[in-house]
């Protein structure tokens, strides 16, 4: 893989947490472009991560091997509307939702293109990644894909209409939960835990938890008798409202 340039188009979260996935895994390249019109985000990322090369021509990222297409839908739109640089031999990574392979593969002339879903959790190279490939990808090329995404988490091939559901139960899942668990440890320490306690009681019982759920035998129904007392149980309806209402929400808005 080492033999691999990369390129960004876009210097925020993500890819952040891309190169310090590599960087984790002591990963290098002989060069990684980044270009984000922001200059003080590609400096601050620059600062972390030295070994990039900022550049201030976008056009010039598309002469890497991989070129990750790092920006929100709309940013992304507005990118591909105004492209003039015509046909790439780079393989092109969109890590938006919403746009199709379809659309990004015309305006690049290029059949290697995929589309991936990243996870947070890669910045410790625990994330969830679904990716999508265009039908006509270099099978070789895909293999090499995979190998280096794989560094990132578990990287998996899924059909590209599946690609936002996993955007609302992966990329975007713990938001749904850190808030609540950083209560729970604030709360803890108010009734006597430290704070090491208290993290260590809520991780444990989460990933207990979890197992308990999606691996044994039991029924929700079951499992979730399992403890008689529930200090929460007359706002489960709310919550389960709030759930489906602002979920299939955002759904219907990145799929649409």
């Amino acid at each position: 893989m080492e033999k691999y340039s990369i390129g960004f188009i876009g210097g925020g979260r993500i890819t952040k947490i891309m190169l310090k996935a590599f960087t984790n895994r002591k990963i290098t390249f002989p060069l990684v472009k980044v270009f984000d019109t922001n200059t003080d985000v590609v400096n601050t990322l620059q600062k972390e991560f030295p070994f990039i090369t900022v550049v201030g021509d976008y056009l010039t990222v598309f002469d890497s091997s991989i070129t990750f297409l790092a920006l929100h839908p709309p940013v992304l739109k507005e990118f591909l509307e105004s492209w003039k640089g015509g046909k790439t031999d780079s393989i092109i990574i969109s890590l938006a939702p919403k746009i199709m392979i379809e659309r990004i593969s015309k305006i690049f002339e290029t059949d290697n293109v995929a589309r991936l879903i990243p996870n947070a959790a890669s910045y410790i190279n625990e994330g969830y990644n679904p990716i999508t490939f265009s039908q006509r990808f270099n099978e070789k090329e895909k293999l090499t894909v995979l190998d280096l995404l794989e560094n990132l988490g578990h990287t998996f091939e899924v059909a590209e209409p599946k690609l936002e559901a996993y955007a609302i139960l992966s990329a975007m899942l713990p938001t749904y939960f850190w808030f609540q668990w950083n209560k729970l440890e604030e709360i803890g320490i108010q009734i006597g835990l430290t704070e090491e306690e208290s993290k260590n009681s809520i991780k444990s019982t989460l990933i207990s938890a979890v197992n308990l759920l999606f691996e044994s035998d039991l029924t929700f129904q079951q499992t979730e008798n399992l403890i008689p007392s529930k200090p929460i149980s007359e706002n489960q309806q709310q919550i389960k409202e709030i759930y489906q209402t602002k979920l299939i929400e955002t759904f219907n808005k990145i799929k649409s």
